[in-house]
C-alpha cells in the first residue's frame, strides 16, 4: 500500500505540473475506481442473463440455475460438466413438480407461521415448564437491561452538566454511582447471552427428543431413507438443520424482545425530558416513526429472498455431507474398483454447488446491506439529530429572553447540555435497538428457510409412519394394470396385514399379494402360498426376481399394495419371524450385546439367561474361541474385529439365542464352510425354527421341504421337493 501511495502522488504531481489539480486528479481516481466496483459487480449478473435466456426458451417456464461447477475455464470437459449437472437439476425439479404439487416454498407465508407454530408446541409443550421458566427469567434480564441503560444514559447526562458547572463534589459523587452500576450491568448483560444459550439447547433437545420419536417409531429410520424419496439426508436434519433452528429462535428472540423494549421505554424517557424542556413532544416521534417506517418499507421492497437461498445452502451442504459419508461407507469397494476419480469428480461438483450458492448469496446481501447501512447510519443519524435539536431549538425553558444573571445563565446551559447528553445517549440505544429490529428481519427469513426444513422433515416422519410415501416412480399410473392405485401422486397401500391370536394356527399367508418395489416397480403381480410351521422353504431364482423383496413384505418393511398377509401375532420373549441377511449387523456393545441384539441386558435378565447359555450359543456356531479370548463385557469394534464368516455365525447365534418361530436366511451362510453350515440348520430345524431360505448351495437343498421358484418375469411355482432333487442349473449361475 506504502509503493501504491507514493505512486499515486507522483502521478498527481506530473498532473499538476501539467494544469490539473489534485482536487480533479482525485475525483477522476474515485471515480474509476467507482465505475471499475460497478462492472465488477454487474458483469456476473449479465452473463447469467445471457446464459439463462436461451435455456428459458427451451425449458419454457422451467427456470435453472447452474452455475459454475468448476473454476472457470473454457475447455470442452468443464462444458460437459455443467451441462451433465444442469440436466441433473433438471430431472430433480421435474420430480419435484410432480411429487411435491402441493409443498410451498420457503418465505414469510402463512405456511410459515403454521410450521413456526407447529414447532413452538414442541418446543414449549406447556404453560409451566422448564423453557418457559427459562423464558421468564430471560425476559426479566431484558428488561432490567433496558432499564439500566436509561439510568446510565441519565448517569452519564448529569456527569456533564457537572462538568460544565465545576461541581468536583457532585461530579465525584455521580462518577461512584456510574461505577457502582457497571457491576449489576455487566452481570445482566452475561445472564443475557447465558440464558441465550440455555434457552438454545433446551429448544433443540426438545425437538431432538420428539424428532427420534418420530424416526423410530414404525420403523420410520428404514422408511425415510428406502421407501420415500423426499428427504435425501436425514442425519443432516437431525442434527445441524435442527441445531441451527434453535439457536435461530432463541437468538431472535433476544434481538426482538429487548428492541422493542428499548424502543418503548426510551421512548417514554425521551417525550419526559422533552416536557421538561417544555417543547412539544410528538413533533421528534413522529418524524422518527415516518422516517422509519419509510426506510422499512423500502429495505422490504428489495430485500432479497434470504429464506430460499437459505434452504438451498442448506440443502447442497448436506448433499454434500451425504457423499462424504456414503464414501466413508464404501471406501473398501471403491479402493477394489479404483473409483477414487469418480468420486472425487462427484465431491468436488457438490462443493463447487455450494460455493456457488454462497457466492450468490454474498452477492445478494452486498448491496442490501450497503443500502441498509446507508438508511441506518446516515439517515437514522440525521433524523436523530433534528429529534434532539428540535427541544432545544423550540422549546421555551431557558429562553435567552428570560435570562436574568450569570448564575442562571450558567444554570440554563448545563440544563441543555444534560438533556443533549442523555437525549444522544438515549438515541444511540434506540437506533441500535432500531438497527436490530430490521437486522432480525433478514434473521427471520432465514429462519424461514430452517423453518421449512425442520418442519417438512417432521411432516415427512408422520406421513411416512402413516403408510404414505412419495418416491419416483419407474412406470407411468397407466402401465400398473390396476395392481397400484395412486392418490394425489403417490400411491395407495390397499393391502392389509392381519396378526393372527390363534394358537392351533401359525402359519404364514399370503392372499394375492404383489410383489412391489418401493418406486413402484411391479415384480411379481399376485403371489399366493401358504407356510405352515415345519414347511422348510427354499427360494430361487434368477437376480432380481423378487426373492429378497418377499423377506421385506413378509417382515413388514415394505408396504402391501394389495391382498392380505396373515402371520402369527409376535408374543414376548418370541419373534414371529428373524431376518438374517448376507451381511450381518455388528452393533456397539459388548460380545454379549452381538449375540443378544436387538435385545438388552435387562431382556437378557428377565429372560433368566446366563453367560453359560450364551457359551453354549457360540458353541454351537464354532465361535467358543471369542468368548474364551475376551470375556462378554468387553467393549471392541466387531465390526472389523470379526471376520466375514465369523459376523455370519455370530447373527446364527443371535438365531438361536431368539428361538423365533420362522427364520428368513438370505444368503446368511455364504461365508461359511459347508460343515459349520450343516451344523446350523440341523441344530435350528432341532429347535423347531422354519427356515425360509435363499440360497445358491445345493448342499442346503436337503434341509428344506418345499420349493418357491420365481422365473424373473413375474410367475412363479410353489411345490412339495422330492426327497432326492437336485438344483437345476439355471439357479447355479
Amino acid at each position: 500500500m506504502t509503493v501504491l501511495s507514493k505512486y499515486v502522488d507522483r502521478i498527481a504531481e506530473k498532473c499538476e505540473q501539467n494544469g490539473i489539480t489534485k482536487h480533479a486528479f482525485s475525483c477522476v481516481l474515485v471515480t474509476s475506481a467507482i465505475v471499475a466496483l460497478t462492472i465488477k459487480i454487474t458483469t456476473p449478473y449479465v452473463r447469467n442473463t445471457q446464459s439463462q435466456s436461451p435455456r428459458k426458451i427451451l425449458t419454457g417456464k422451467t427456470k435453472i440455475n447452474t452455475g459454475a461447477l468448476t473454476p472457470s475455464g473454457t475447455d470442452g470437459s468443464d462444458e460437459d460438466l455443467k451441462l451433465a449437472e444442469a440436466e441433473k437439476l433438471l430431472v430433480a425439479q421435474k420430480l419435484k413438480n410432480k411429487t411435491n404439487k402441493q409443498m410451498i416454498e420457503p418465505g414469510l407465508n402463512k405456511e410459515f407461521l403454521k410450521q413456526l407454530g407447529m414447532l413452538v408446541k414442541i418446543m414449549i409443550p406447556n404453560t409451566l415448564c422448564y423453557e418457559t421458566g427459562l423464558l421468564s427469567i430471560h425476559t426479566f434480564c431484558l428488561i432490567s437491561r433496558t432499564f439500566l441503560s436509561i439510568y446510565v444514559a441519565a448517569l452519564e447526562g448529569a456527569l456533564v452538566k457537572f462538568i460544565v458547572r465545576k461541581d468536583v463534589k457532585q461530579f465525584s459523587f455521580v462518577l461512584l454511582k456510574w461505577f457502582g452500576i457497571a457491576i449489576p450491568a455487566t452481570f445482566v448483560n452475561s445472564m443475557i447471552r447465558f440464558l441465550e444459550s440455555k434457552l438454545a439447547l433446551a429448544f433443540r433437545t426438545r425437538l431432538v427428543r420428539h424428532s427420534y420419536r418420530l424416526y423410530f417409531k414404525n420403523q420410520n429410520y428404514y422408511r425415510v431413507s428406502n421407501l420415500d424419496g423426499r428427504i435425501e439426508n436425514a442425519d443432516h436434519r437431525l442434527t445441524e438443520d435442527i441445531s441451527v433452528f434453535a439457536s435461530s429462535v432463541a437468538h431472535l428472540y433476544s434481538s426482538l424482545t429487548k428492541p422493542c423494549f428499548d424502543l418503548m421505554l426510551i421512548g417514554l424517557a425521551l417525550m419526559r425530558s422533552s416536557r421538561k424542556m417544555k417543547a412539544n413532544i410528538l413533533t421528534g416521534p413522529a418524524l422518527s416513526v415516518s422516517v422509519i417506517a419509510l426506510t422499512a418499507h423500502i429495505l422490504r421492497i428489495v430485500s432479497p429472498k434470504f429464506g430460499q437461498l437459505v434452504s438451498e445452502e442448506a440443502n447442497r451442504y448436506g448433499y454434500l455431507r451425504h457423499i462424504h459419508s456414503r464414501i466413508i461407507t464404501n471406501a473398501e469397494e471403491i479402493a477394489f474398483y479404483g473409483g477414487h476419480k469418480v468420486e472425487m469428480q462427484q465431491l468436488r461438483q457438490a462443493y463447487n454447488r455450494l460455493v456457488n450458492q454462497m457466492n450468490n448469496i454474498f452477492s445478494q446481501k452486498l448491496w442490501f446491506i450497503m443500502l441498509e447501512q446507508f438508511f441506518m447510519k446516515y439517515v437514522w443519524s440525521g433524523t436523530g439529530m433534528i429529534m434532539v435539536s428540535l427541544p432545544i431549538l423550540t422549546g421555551s425553558a431557558g429562553d435567552s429572553s428570560s435570562l436574568v444573571d450569570s448564575s442562571s445563565t450558567e444554570s440554563n446551559v448545563s440544563e441543555r447540555t444534560q438533556y443533549l447528553t442523555t437525549a444522544r445517549n438515549l438515541l444511540i440505544s434506540a437506533a441500535d435497538a432500531i438497527e436490530r429490529l430490521m437486522s432480525s428481519y433478514k434473521e427471520i427469513v432465514a429462519l424461514a428457510g430452517y423453518t421449512y426444513r425442520v418442519a417438512g422433515m417432521m411432516d415427512v416422519f408422520e406421513e411416512t409412519a402413516q403408510g404414505i410415501y412419495c418416491k419416483a416412480t419407474v412406470v407411468e399410473n397407466d402401465e400398473m394394470n390396476g395392481i397400484i392405485e395412486f392418490r394425489d401422486g403417490k400411491p395407495v397401500a390397499k393391502g392389509r396385514i392381519i396378526y393372527t391370536d390363534d394358537p392351533g394356527n401359525m402359519s404364514i399367508t399370503l392372499r394375492a399379494v404383489p410383489v412391489v418395489t418401493p418406486n413402484c416397480d411391479i415384480v411379481v403381480p399376485s403371489l399366493t402360498l401358504c407356510i405352515e410351521p415345519g414347511v422348510h422353504l427354499l427360494i430361487t431364482g434368477p437376480n432380481g426376481c423378487g426373492k429378497s423383496s418377499l423377506f421385506r413384505i413378509l417382515s413388514g418393511l415394505w408396504p402391501i399394495y394389495a391382498g392380505e398377509l396373515h402371520i402369527p401375532r409376535p408374543v414376548e420373549d418370541k419373534p414371529c419371524m428373524f431376518y438374517i441377511p448376507q451381511r450381518p449387523y455388528m452393533s456397539i456393545g459388548s460380545l454379549c450385546d452381538q449375540i443378544i441384539y436387538p435385545d438388552t441386558r435387562e431382556d437378557m435378565k428377565r429372560k433368566n439367561i446366563t453367560e453359560n447359555e450364551l457359551k453354549d450359543i457360540l458353541k454351537m456356531v464354532s465361535l467358543e474361541h471369542i468368548a474364551q479370548r475376551d470375556s462378554f463385557d468387553v467393549v471392541r469394534d466387531w465390526k472389523d474385529i470379526l471376520s466375514g464368516g465369523e459376523k455370519q455365525r455370530m447373527a446364527i447365534a443371535r438365531l438361536f439365542y431368539h428361538k423365533p418361530r420362522y427364520a428368513l436366511l438370505d444368503e446368511c451362510t455364504s461365508a461359511v464352510s459347508i460343515d459349520v453350515e450343516s451344523s446350523i440348520y440341523e441344530i435350528a430345524k432341532s429347535m423347531g425354527i422354519t427356515l425360509l431360505t435363499i440360497t445358491h448351495r445345493p448342499t442346503l437343498w436337503k434341509y428344506h421341504t418345499h420349493i418357491l421358484e420365481f422365473d424373473g418375469l413375474g410367475s412363479w411355482r410353489f411345490r412339495k421337493m422330492d426327497s432326492n432333487e437336485q438344483q437345476k442349473e439355471q439357479f447355479l449361475h
